[in-house]
């Protein structure tokens, strides 16, 4: 009974950051989501690329299902850094299709295994559970999100979890 109620738990908080992250560029001009507002380049619609390729690999390549998106291997060198860039043939819309895209993957990997489903993280080098990459993505997103929070936040003062009014 605390497996079924953990992973629905989990799940709904998966769920909750993954809108939270997307609502952090609902208003916002184009040139504002692409703007890099850190020294190492981190911008709102390259925070949702992370997201998107790190949930189709670790939903995807850890329990062998294969996700909405082309990946190279992980070792590939380069791909990760890649991976926190949206480039300028990218549109806002095209980002945010393949994230839902990406996130319906995920959600079909959560619905169809067990808690307790076998997976391996190549780039732990470790055997895990579905448990385990939730919990990991669970984390991992919501410091990205409280990323998006901040660089919101400097753009037009707009803060909090939920779109204003909602």
């Amino acid at each position: 009974m605390i497996d079924d109620f953990a992973k629905i738990h989990l799940h709904d908080k998966i769920r909750g950051v993954r809108e939270a992250l997307v609502w952090k560029l609902e208003g916002l001009p184009e040139a504002d989501v692409r703007r890099p507002m850190t020294p190492t380049g981190t911008s709102l619609l390259g925070l949702v690329t992370h997201n998107t390729f790190s949930d189709a690999r670790y939903f995807g390549e850890v329990f062998d299902r294969t996700p909405p998106i082309d990946l190279p291997p992980w070792d590939t060198p380069g791909w990760w850094d890649a991976g926190h860039r949206a480039t300028d043939d990218e549109t806002r819309a095209d980002i945010l299709d393949l994230y839902r895209r990406v996130g319906a993957h995920v959600d079909a990997t959560i619905e169809d295994l067990s808690i307790d489903a076998p997976g391996y993280v190549p780039w732990w080098d470790e055997h895990v559970m579905l448990l385990n990459v939730m919990a990991a993505r669970l984390c991992d997103a919501t410091r990205h999100a409280g990323h998006a929070d901040i660089l919101r936040e400097s753009i037009d003062g707009s803060v909090g979890v939920n779109p204003p009014g909602a």
